[in-house]
């Protein structure tokens, strides 16, 4: 019972998009418009920085919110830690899915990155802070995102192996980063083609 929770309340979570919301008020749809992603990167070449910035913190807002909720929920219950666990990375995981495969969108929503990083933030900030500042550094140093989220998803999978968590905690941080490439594949392509989007680029679009 308290999985199915788990997983109905980080699934409907994951199904509020911040791109969504803006496009709607912007009379935008998204989706439809830059490079044809529900998420705050292409939100930012369609809108401008400001905008892009505001889907960013509502979509990391919906990681942070159903953990801590569900933190706090749980906490009533006289749970051993390694369920406690289960049931938290279990939600964490339908809110990427929920973003990634939202029924609002017809199961084709963005590539869940600032919802993960929300999610994390919330299970542990440690592992959230390195992998985020991470992101930055590999992004700037590399100028594509697709970049600096591959190695932020593949230090994820190694921070939770090294703070201890149970197997399946890890297994389930690689099943995301697998998702995470599979939903990365025609950015893999761009770059390849030399098509893909800077981040210097990205920087001189408007606010």
């Amino acid at each position: 019972m308290l999985s199915i929770v788990s997983i109905v309340i980080g699934y409907i979570f994951g199904c509020i998009h911040g791109s969504a919301i803006v496009g709607k008020l912007k009379r935008v749809n998204i989706k439809e418009s830059g490079v044809k992603n529900a998420g705050a990167s292409n939100t930012t070449i369609v809108l401008g920085w400001k905008y892009g910035i505001t889907v960013a913190l509502i979509d990391i807002g919906k990681g942070v919110a159903p953990v801590l909720l569900l933190k706090n929920w749980l906490s009533s219950y006289s749970l051993d830690e390694r369920t406690f666990y289960f049931l938290i990375f279990l939600n964490g995981a339908f809110v990427i899915i929920g973003h990634i495969f939202p029924v609002t969108m017809k199961f084709n929503g963005g590539k869940g990155t600032a919802s993960m990083i929300g999610v994390v933030f919330a299970i542990d900030w440690r592992v959230g802070l390195i992998g985020f500042a991470i992101l930055i550094i590999i992004s700037l140093i590399s100028d594509y995102l697709p970049i600096g989220v591959l190695v932020m998803y593949l230090t994820w999978v190694f921070l939770t192996f090294l703070f201890g968590y149970p197997m399946y905690a890890i297994l389930i941080t690689f099943v995301l980063t697998v998702l995470c490439i599979y939903k990365h594949l025609e950015n893999w392509r761009r770059i390849q083609n030399k098509t893909e989007t800077r981040i210097s680029s990205m920087l001189k679009f408007r606010a």
